[in-house]
């Protein structure tokens, strides 16, 4: 018994048929294998290496960009001034602040808490001496202003601790407004109960009264606490520091000269979305009329273009417009000054490391500074006084000037006299002191940013969802001195006639010279403009009744609330009782938009139509007279019905005595105490059925 015999074919194959099997064999496997080694090694190659670099510079530079703790270590500053600006003053108050720091032996810096990480207030006590001030302006309704929304986000979520901190806050408000200074009170609060060391007590400034004189009454008494904190001098009289330097371009391509853009040079020739602030849009005005039949006051309804734009509004936001000022204004200063305001010059900051490189956009032309970038017709500040005193030849008139811009009593009656009450601008001080010139690029240094004009939007997107609406009045009046001033934005807007490019009235990027190229469209129908964000809504549930309260132009937001809940009613939705308080002078002069109200009450979408025609007889008779007369119905919309209550206006007056109107009908109605019914209306606030929309 043997092993199995093989099949003879089997066994007959060659040798050399098996070498040659094999080897094939060997090749394919061989390739297959180097191939998949060589794609794997390559492909972990660009896994581990591509990713690595791009992953570093992302995380390191963003906490590079954001601490200012290190860059005041790296500059060899001790004070820090936050500023939660939204009109620019409080960004003022805060350079003013931060510049003063050097009498002291002390290195300021002015920041944005936009630009930084706020939690890196925990580490302020490793710099020795020092400290952080707070200017924070208080908007709307008791908001923050928009570059200090996420330090308040912060700050109402922080857990961090803040016992090394040194602080001081001075607050930006208006008394007329409910929420007084909210901002500036609640940032005081909140970094004490996070451990922070307050050094000076929290300054309330009021717009109301003099915000100028507020702000200056507390720094007075802030700096001689700061001496006494840190044991430290004063080195000296105050002195006038530059802050940029000049240089003029005389040989520069036009095409890299700022001509009225906010932001991105060339910005207004080529318009790219998304709108804001540092990126407005320039909209097309359709219609300009005058909504007055008689008076002397021009009131006016215009409809800005926003097609293409990608603009997006809701009824009640705002809509913010850049004006321009008076060439002629303009041309004045220039002319008293003897300058050449076709000028191409750059103001660049003597510190290098500032993130403020420039006071306004430059390269560019002190025409195009003065007339779109600086504010060149509200009265100027003390510190623009004092640091002008200097320029004038007459001792008499530098030192009236040096005395208002004092802190002693006498000198601020008089600015208070010479400069606010008689709303003498730059232009109205250099002509009443002859020996006052100064050179024109201290000037530009000086005079604060131009800012932009907030106005209720007077239209539903629902309805109008390519257009924006405008109702406002034109401002003029006649300044003690016997000068007429004239409102820079209403009188802008007002020259804004539809389809007829190239007028006098300017707009970015035209210029007047020929010495300068028009880059832009060169129109006056033009308006750079961009929407704010409101809270200021209609209730979600159409079916819910709300009460408008808005005489004069503040029935703007009105008109848009009106007309969305015709469109809902056209949808057939079921929309609630609409209800308006309107009023007026006279009914037959300023009675605004009184052919599409009539319209809208016959077509039974406002429901309730009161208007108060205060003239028209010998006794007043204003919006809340017209609520007491009401009061009844008033109630039972508030009580059963859950209205919502919206008024819109003057704050000093008319919001306040409505509110007092409210507390008056619940207490009768509600059976309840004056304190109560103050409480019942707070709280409408609080859970968003009272809303104010309102301006002093």
């Amino acid at each position: 018994m043997g092993e199995p015999s093989m099949d003879p074919s089997i066994a007959a194959d060659s040798p050399a048929q098996q070498d040659s099997l094999f080897s094939m064999t060997d090749v394919f496997l061989i390739s297959l294998i180097t191939g998949l080694l060589t794609y794997w090694f390559f492909f972990r190659k660009k896994k581990e290496e591509v990713p690595e670099l791009p992953k570093m510079q992302t995380v390191a530079a963003p906490v590079r960009d954001s601490s200012f703790i290190e860059k005041m270590k790296k500059t060899g500053r001790n004070i820090v001034v936050f500023y939660g600006s939204q009109t620019g003053t409080a960004e003022e108050f805060a350079n003013r602040l931060a510049k003063d720091a050097h009498r002291y032996g002390l290195r300021g810096m002015a920041a944005d808490p936009e630009e930084y990480d706020l939690s890196d207030l925990s580490r302020l006590s490793e710099i020795d001496k020092s400290l952080a001030v707070f200017c924070m302006a208080t908007y709307g309704e008791g908001d923050p202003t928009d570059n200090a929304q996420d330090f308040y986000d912060w700050l109402q979520e922080a857990d961090a601790d803040l016992s090394g901190l040194r602080f001081a806050v001075f607050g930006l408000g208006n008394k007329t407004y409910e929420h007084f200074n909210a901002m500036g009170k609640y940032v005081d609060k909140r970094l004490e109960e996070l451990g922070a060391q307050r050094i000076f007590e929290l300054g309330l400034g009021d717009d109301d009264g003099n915000l100028e004189e507020d702000f200056i009454t507390w720094r007075e008494q802030f700096w001689p606490a700061v001496c006494e904190h840190f044991g430290v001098e004063a080195t000296g009289e105050e002195s006038s520091i530059r802050q940029y330097e000049l240089v003029v371009h005389t040989d520069v391509n036009m095409n890299k000269v700022y001509t009225g853009e906010m932001g991105r040079l060339k910005s207004y020739e080529n318009q790219k979305p998304p709108f804001d602030a540092k990126n407005p849009f320039l909209a097309q005005v359709t219609e300009n009329r005058k909504l007055n039949e008689g008076g002397e006051r021009h009131l006016m309804h215009l409809e800005l273009d926003i097609s293409n734009s990608k603009i997006r509004y809701e009824s009640g936001d705002h809509v913010a417009v850049y004006p321009a000022n008076d060439s002629s204004l303009v041309n004045q200063i220039g002319e008293i000054l003897g300058t050449d305001l076709d000028t191409v010059m750059s103001l660049n900051n003597l510190d290098e490391e500032s993130n403020k490189k420039h006071p306004f956009p430059c390269p560019t032309s002190y025409r195009t500074a003065l007339t779109y970038y600086l504010d060149i017709t509200n009265p100027p500040r003390t510190n623009v006084l004092y640091e002008l005193a200097q320029y004038a030849s007459d001792s008499g008139e530098q030192e009236r000037l040096r005395k208002m811009a004092s802190s002693a009593a006498e000198g601020k009656a008089l600015y208070l006299s010479w400069v606010v009450e008689a709303r003498r601008n730059i232009l109205a001080i250099l002509q009443d002191m002859p020996s006052l010139r100064p050179p024109i690029d201290h000037l530009c240094e000086l005079l604060p940013r131009l800012q932009a004009r907030y106005y209720s939007i007077a239209s539903s997107s629902k309805v109008h969802p390519n257009s924006i609406h405008i109702c406002a009045v034109t401002v003029e009046y006649e300044t003690k001195t016997g000068r007429l001033n004239k409102g820079v934005a209403t009188s802008w807007l007002r020259s804004k006639v539809p389809g007829q490019p190239g007028s006098s009235s300017q707009v970015p990027g035209q210029q007047e010279s020929s010495s300068q190229v028009p880059v832009q469209q060169g129109s006056s129908s033009l308006v750079p403009m961009y929407v704010r964000k409101s809270q200021f809504r209609l209730p979600f549930k159409p079916s819910t009744p709300v009460i408008m309260i808005g005489p004069g132009t503040g029935i703007a937001p009105f008109m848009g609330f009106i007309q969305e809940r015709a469109w809902l009613k056209q949808q057939g939705k079921e929309v609630g009782e609409t209800v308006l308080y309107y009023g007026c002078r006279h009914e037959h002069e300023d009675y605004l938009y009184r052919e599409e109200l009539a319209r809208f009450q016959k077509e039974g979408v406002l429901t309730q139509l009161n208007v108060a025609f205060s003239r028209d007889q010998a006794e007043k008779v204003y919006v809340q007279h017209l609520l007491k007369k009401n009061k009844e119905n008033v109630w039972k919309l508030v009580n059963e019905g859950m209205a919502h209550i919206y008024v819109c206006g003057d704050a000093r007056n008319m919001a306040r005595d409505v509110q007092n109107t409210f507390y008056e009908i619940v207490s009768e109605f509600g059976n309840m105490s004056q304190p109560q019914a103050v409480d019942y209306v707070k709280k409408l606030m609080t859970k968003g059925r009272y809303s104010l929309d309102v301006w002093s």
